[in-house]
């Protein structure tokens, strides 16, 4: 196959063009945090989330410290209190004590194709203002996160190949178009990055700690795994996956209703589960106490377990 060398030029003009305007349009919303804690200091990346002067980064970066300074490419330079953090989702929001610059548009993740070009925004190793770009290479990926008290899957995670480093959490994953898709959180190895995806669920959870600066979540005691069901069971339940179960907690609201490893469930009080966000996304504070009826498939037959979810301690 012979590449026309028009062509090729043009292709790389045009990928330059993107990365250039996204970069400028971002670059100046991401600002580089310091913080300083009981384990020390520590260095991150944040981007601006409302014109209130709030700002978004991942729970990790800041730790257990209640303020820090945030540093932005004009050379604004602001201290900032934590209005709250989520360990559970790697989400924290901060504010600022002064005028940030304006927000960047922010987009849904869900819109993202594999091989969707994107760029990230960032200050890696102390470097300000950096800026990568490559391709997401998978969507739908989950990350293990752990409390304390809890476990939990950060679901639909974006794996990208735009080169990431520490420093680097916290800052911005955008599309194309310069909308802010991602948080990104992670490094998993050489040429992989993690973003925490911008979508519903996400939204749910930034409006809980700009308002209670705590997410207040429902506790099932479940450990579930996406699943597919068999032809003969998608015909005849009207639904191509479930949530398989792959352990119940010994005393647990799940254990107590009589659900079982090995379940697959099918259905909160009847609306579908196609995958572990769809079931993370029932299980905010108004489900406490709330009666719940699963649908699980069990030996080929289906049953129906009734649940009430306790609070999840922090």
């Amino acid at each position: 196959m012979t590449i026309d060398p028009a062509a090729e030029s043009a292709a790389l003009d045009a990928y330059s063009a993107v990365v250039t305007s996204v970069a400028a349009q971002l670059t100046p919303k991401v600002a580089a945090l310091r913080i300083l804690s009981r384990r020390g200091e520590s260095a991150g990346s944040a981007v601006v989330l409302t014109g209130e002067s709030h700002l978004i980064t991942n729970a990790h970066v800041v730790g257990d410290a209640g303020e820090g300074t945030a540093e932005f490419a004009d050379g604004t330079i602001a201290r900032f209190e934590v209005v709250g953090r989520d360990p559970l989702s790697d989400l924290a929001i901060v504010r600022a004590d002064r005028a940030v610059p304006p927000p960047p548009e922010y987009g849904d993740a869900s819109s993202l194709l594999v091989g969707s070009l994107v760029v990230a925004v960032g200050n890696p190793l102390g470097l300000s203002g950096t800026v990568t770009a490559g391709v997401v290479s998978a969507l739908g990926r989950s990350m293990p996160v752990r409390t304390r008290t809890a476990a939990r899957l950060i679901e639909d995670v974006i794996q990208t190949d735009a080169a990431l480093n520490p420093g680097n959490s916290g800052g911005a994953l955008a599309d194309s178009r310069g909308r802010v898709v991602g948080i990104n959180t992670a490094v998993a190895g050489v040429g992989l990055g993690m973003a925490v995806p911008i979508n519903a669920t996400t939204h749910r959870i930034i409006y809980a700690l700009m308002h209670d600066g705590r997410v207040r979540r429902a506790y099932l005691g479940l450990v579930s795994t996406p699943a597919r069901l068999t032809p003969a069971q998608a015909d005849r339940y009207g639904q191509r996956g479930g949530l398989r179960v792959v352990e119940v907690v010994e005393d647990s609201p799940a254990a107590t209703s009589g659900l079982r490893a090995g379940d697959l469930v099918l259905a909160i009080d009847g609306a579908p589960l196609g995958d572990a966000q769809s079931l993370q996304k029932r299980l905010f504070a108004e489900a406490i106490g709330q009666r719940m009826e699963v649908t699980v498939i069990r030996n080929g037959a289906l049953v129906d377990a009734v649940v009430l979810p306790t609070e999840l301690p922090d």
